[in-house]
């Protein structure tokens, strides 16, 4: 007991006149105990006190002390203030209690003993205050609550927190939605109902318009070739269209908005050898607030058309009266779960896109002066300059396109630029001429667990974090991830983005050619700019696929994009799983010859720059290791997911931080994973096995 001890003591009555000593207890050797008050008017009195007299500064003790008659003196004051310290919780606790409630145990704990100390504890008034001050601080973000109600024991502090919840951003609290419901599932009874208030809000689905999107990646894995599932998606969505505008959004959006069309020409059935999953685009009009704001009307779009493509003319033959008339208010589906059924697939024509863009797109092509000429019966003439420079600038300004390949018909669709596909599709579109009218893209996937997606993204973006808020120039491309089902979802697209198969099989060329081709010469600024992008995507997923053990990297799961990055996608084998559980892919990460060929090398200066931008960005992801870790271990309670199978996934995700190496010995460890993943022959082994059974270059 008096080892922990540490009281300041000193005489109730001492003379002002009289010096007084610097008297304490602790748990250093030298032992000074308190003295007897003495009268300032003479000499210490001629009786021997219980205990001898210290007198200031360096004097030596007037009488030899007694061990035992110290021993019992220290014990009367620990009991004393323990006895102090039990009366004060007992009358905390009563107070707290109320004027009805039973009377405490008069006796209460015995002193010393850990439900004493328990009690002490929690109603230490010093204990709440710092610990309020800290959740009521600028400094306690969504993560330090995360870790609290994971971490913390205390039902109140747990439900506090559940409350604290909504005092922060959505878009904050929806990055550890999966932690949140994980632990509503998994933990204690306490933290369920901390979380439980929470949950509704954020959780309320739009069920009728995702189920049918989903019904429809189902239909189609049924049907033997890419051609018939891209037709009978074209028809699909041409029915949903007959829904359209209601109020149903897309929810990997991060604006509120309303669908109003599909533009279903446009749709795409993408890569995939034994299921269908698809990428449509979807126009939308911005609004305040989804649930709130009205439903837009309804544009026909055979009549619309041609109100825009004279839309500027003063008269057209059209009176304001008829062109109000064009407009027609759509049924509200609200509540009509029948509203989204797709029964009459088998019934429905094909409509093929070549129809729907020759009978779409001619009138639009007219312009003013087309129009009028045709009127006054006047022809108009164009220099033949004018020509020939308006040709030479599209030339210069178009980037290379893709053939249509019958078996990969996402690569012509990809491979057009954004820009340029909103401003087609727009041109297109009845409600293009909207202000708040905006495109956006989703792929749906159906027979896929997206869930290890999720915990790969949740992952990406803390590191993307971390690397940002440490000033480590790596860039990484997270993108977003919704979980429908344990087998369906929906995935943000990576806009201007190809795959490394389809770049090597559409332009029969090696990677480095290829960035000549679409970039300019070694010297030019375009390329280098794109080479400096090149090295800083590698560098930072090459630290991705470490960290998490990613497999599966064959040339279908790696984009490249129009600025030279590379973005890596398909993270259903991380941490603890590879397919088919063989663990055949065993280097840090992929890191090519051709890889290597952009960067200048294994000799250049862009080669050392990839190895100490991976340096730099190991070494900052370990100084936060615990929000990475934090992440993980949530999601690890009571899952069945593959990436989790064995007991060492947690210590051997630690382990790769290599906390206890010093920076040099960081910069061989580099050294070694890089020299490792270049002469890997797994990785060339994994490159044919996926071009022999899948055709993937």
């Amino acid at each position: 007991m008096m080892e922990d001890a540490e009281l300041d003591l000193s005489p109730a009555h001492s003379d002002q006149n009289s010096p007084s000593p610097s008297i304490s207890i602790s748990s250093s050797p030298s032992l000074s105990l308190p003295s007897t008050p003495s009268s300032s008017c003479g000499p210490p009195q001629a009786t021997t006190p219980p205990l001898g007299v210290i007198s200031e500064g360096v004097a030596e003790l007037s009488l030899v002390i007694d061990a035992e008659v110290a021993q019992r003196a220290c014990q009367e004051v620990l009991q004393k203030v323990k006895l102090r310290q039990v009366d004060s919780d007992s009358a905390l606790t009563q107070s707290e209690a109320g004027p009805d409630a039973p009377p405490s145990d008069p006796e209460g704990p015995a002193p010393g003993t850990v439900k004493s100390a328990r009690r002490r504890q929690r109603h230490n008034p010093s204990k709440q205050s710092w610990l309020l001050r800290l959740f009521e601080s600028k400094l306690f973000d969504v993560s330090m609550a995360i870790s609290y109600l994971h971490n913390s024991k205390e039902p109140g502090v747990q439900a506090y927190i559940g409350n604290r919840l909504f005092s922060f951003p959505h878009e904050e609290v929806d990055f550890y939605l999966p932690q949140l419901l994980n632990m509503y599932i998994h933990m204690d009874e306490d933290v369920g109902d901390a979380i439980k208030p929470y949950v509704p809000v954020r959780l309320a689905p739009q069920r009728e318009f995702i189920k049918s999107l989903m019904g429809i990646g189902k239909r189609l894995a049924t049907l033997p070739t890419k051609e018939q599932k891209t037709q009978r998606l074209i028809s699909e969505l041409s029915l949903l269209n007959h829904k359209l505008p209601a109020r149903v959004w897309l929810p990997t959006s991060a604006f509120d908005h309303h669908v109003v069309r599909v533009p279903h020409t446009q749709a795409v059935v993408l890569n995939s050898k034994d299921k269908a999953p698809y990428l449509i685009y979807v126009e939308v009009l911005e609004c305040e607030n989804f649930e709130t704001s009205s439903v837009p009307i309804r544009i026909p779009e055979n009549r619309i058309r041609s109100t825009r493509s004279v839309e500027n003319l003063p008269d057209c033959g059209m009176t304001p009266e008829q062109r109000a008339g064009s407009f027609s208010v759509v049924p509200n589906y609200d509540n009509d779960d029948e509203a989204w059924s797709v029964d009459d697939i088998g019934e429905l024509q094909v409509e093929l896109p070549e129809t729907h863009t020759n009978s779409c797109d001619n009138i639009s092509q007219f312009s003013v002066d087309s129009i009028t000429s045709l009127e006054s019966k006047e022809p108009v003439f164009i220099a033949a300059g004018d020509i020939r420079r308006r040709l030479s600038e599209q030339l210069a300004q178009a980037p290379t396109t893709f053939k249509r390949d019958p078996e990969d018909p996402s690569a012509v669709a990809l491979k057009e630029p954004w820009e340029e596909k909103v401003r087609r599709i727009r041109e297109g579109s009845p409600y293009g001429h909207l202000p708040t009218w905006r495109l956006l893209s989703v792929i749906v996937k159906c027979g896929d667990d997206l869930r290890q997606e999720l915990l790969a993204f949740q992952v990406l973006r803390q590191l993307q974090s971390i690397w940002e808020q440490e000033r480590v120039p790596l860039w990484i491309k997270p993108y977003k991830i919704l979980v429908l089902s344990a087998d369906s979802g929906m995935i943000e697209p990576v806009v201007n983005a190809v795959s490394l198969h389809q770049v090597k099989k559409q332009s029969q060329l090696s990677l480095l050619d290829y960035f000549l081709q679409e970039h300019g010469a070694p010297t030019t600024e375009a390329f280098l700019t794109a080479q400096r992008n090149f090295v800083q995507s590698c560098a930072g997923y090459s630290l991705i696929c470490y960290l998490l053990q990613v497999k599966d990297r064959h040339n279908g799961n790696i984009l490249l994009d129009a600025e030279g990055h590379i973005i890596h996608i398909d993270f259903g084998f991380i941490l603890s799983s590879s397919p088919r559980n063989l663990g055949f892919e065993t280097s840090a990460f992929k890191l090519t010859a051709e890889f290597v060929d952009v960067m200048g090398g294994p000799d250049g200066d862009m080669f050392n720059y990839y190895k100490m931008l991976m340096l730099q960005g190991l070494i900052a992801a370990r100084k936060h290791m615990e929000r990475v870790l934090q992440i993980v271990e949530i999601m690890q309670q009571g899952s069945q997911l593959p990436c989790f199978h064995g007991s060492s996934t947690m210590r051997g995700l630690k382990e790769r931080f290599h906390m206890s190496l010093t920076e040099e010995q960081l910069q061989l460890l580099i050294d070694q994973l890089v020299d490792g993943s270049m002469r890997s022959l797994t990785t060339k082994l994994y490159d044919g096995f996926q071009y022999l059974t899948n055709g993937i270059m």
